[in-house]
């Protein structure tokens, strides 16, 4: 018989034949073999499971590739900066526009000059970015920062004071000085995970993606701020957000990569050897493997650049030019989804030839919105067929940016990815003329051909200098 309650408990030795059977009929928490019992219930407090239970047999969950990502130490301080600095790049221009239309009434005004801040930053972003390499991120982006709003709030107070119209070219003009932030987010992002090319590719997918929201979140509150409140709120909130985030971006030094310093002169130089080194990192525009992903950055921004004034186009035609902008809100959000995926997702094969591949993938989606367009006519599928074509933006940006990261030459990272930017932004340019002509001459239909002719542009210039691409990088450390 077991034990009493009031009894300790005791092992019972019996025999069976020629057997020695011990039993214990004490409780199976005390035997030793299980660890001690939970009081809460089986085997834990909550009863599902603890040390020692029988359910505690999976080890702690993995995280995924983007929250490894930012628990790098000082990552999120200056992501979250970054990203309300970059929030104004798609909010300043549409803000401009409503704000300049809206007072002088003139359209063509509103786009000459936001066209004119255009062309500067073209000249300008190179030439901050330069300096940024020499001299540091906090030292050059915050004074550039500053000046960039102060010629916002210019362009505000020139618009509301009715002043000459050459001054508002003036003062929309001095945000050209606006430094590339996402190349700086980037830049650290290459000098905290030097040599890991994979958590490298995370980043650079994660830095798409918000490049993505950025232009898809920041005409919406720029439209929604001017249209609720008055026609100068967007520009007031978009200086807000730039010197706020630039502020906060420069605060974490941690992080900021060190500046390009030039090597000391040797006292006793060897002539053959100076002859054959640089004393200073050469310009990436001297690159024989920078130039043709320069060329197709530029077609890049074509394909861009008509895309929307296209869209805007056949939404008008089909009157209802009021949704245009949630039309291209779906094809940037299609690109972000597209991009996060891309980031986690295991690659295969080089940079070089995933690149062409994306590329191609690009090009043959970019042929549903003219098919879209062409057989059916309706806005509600152009949409879908955007959705779709643009989850092929960001791998192909992704790993465009990977390949100018790899071939710029050491201390010029930010000169080189500004200057990859600039490209975007004189394709752009053309392309929204060369769309804007096609919809006004031809129709808006066959305006969707100039995306895909840009497309192809760029495959084509991909395949003809693979080789050229694949050449080695000059060095494994961009900040040596």
């Amino acid at each position: 018989m077991p034990p009493r309650p009031n009894q300790p408990h005791r092992p019972l030795p019996t025999m069976t034949a020629d057997t020695l059977v011990i039993a214990d009929f004490g409780p199976r928490g005390s035997r030793g073999l299980r660890g001690p019992r939970h009081p809460g219930g089986r085997g834990g407090p909550d009863g599902r499971g603890g040390p020692g239970g029988p359910r505690d047999r999976r080890g702690p969950r993995t995280p995924g590739p983007y929250r490894r990502l930012l628990a790098t130490p000082g990552a999120r301080a200056f992501t979250i900066g970054n990203l309300l600095a970059r929030l104004p790049m798609g909010m300043l221009s549409v803000s401009a526009v409503v704000m300049i239309a809206g007072t002088r009434g003139s359209y063509a005004l509103a786009g000459a000059v936001t066209a004119a801040g255009l062309g500067a930053t073209a000249v300008v972003a190179p030439w901050i970015a330069r300096l940024v390499d020499r001299y540091g991120q906090a030292r050059i982006a915050v004074p550039a920062t500053l000046l960039a709003a102060l010629g916002s709030l210019a362009l505000l107070l020139c618009v509301r004071l009715g002043a000459p119209a050459w001054t508002l070219f003036v003062s929309y003009a001095a945000t050209a000085t606006t430094p590339n932030l996402g190349g700086m987010s980037r830049a650290r992002w290459a000098y905290l995970l030097d040599g890991d090319e994979k958590a490298l590719h995370v980043a650079n997918s994660f830095e798409q993606a918000a490049d993505e929201a950025c232009f898809m979140l920041g005409p919406v509150l720029a439209a929604f701020l001017c249209g609720t409140f008055f026609p100068e709120a967007g520009t007031l909130t978009g200086v807000t957000l730039l010197v706020t985030g630039a502020l906060l971006f420069a605060a974490q030094r941690s992080t900021e990569p060190p500046p390009w310093t030039p090597p000391h002169p040797d006292p006793h130089p060897d002539p053959a050897r100076t002859r054959s080194r640089p004393a200073s990192p050469r310009t990436p525009l001297r690159t024989p493997a920078l130039r043709p992903l320069l060329t197709i950055c530029l077609a890049m921004g074509a394909v861009f650049g008509s895309m929307e004034v296209v869209t805007i186009g056949f939404a008008d035609g089909q009157g209802h030019r009021a949704a245009a902008g949630v039309v291209l809100g779906l094809q940037a959000a299609g690109s972000c989804a597209a991009g996060l995926v891309y980031g986690a997702v295991q690659r295969n094969g080089s940079v070089e030839d995933r690149y062409v591949w994306c590329i191609t993938a690009m090009t043959a989606l970019l042929t549903l919105p003219l098919l879209a367009a062409a057989l059916t006519g309706s806005l509600l599928v152009l949409a879908c067929a955007l959705l779709v074509a643009g989850m092929a933006t960001a791998p192909t940006m992704v790993t465009g940016m990977t390949l100018v990261q790899r071939h710029t030459p050491p201390g010029r990272l930010n000169e080189g990815m500004t200057l990859a930017v600039t490209g975007l932004l004189g394709g752009i340019a053309c392309g929204s003329a060369a769309g804007g002509w096609t919809v006004e001459h031809v129709s808006p239909v066959a305006g969707y051909g100039v995306p895909v002719t840009a497309a192809a542009a760029a495959l084509m210039i991909a395949l003809v200098t693979h080789r050229v691409t694949h050449r080695p990088a000059e060095s494994s450390n961009r900040f040596t």
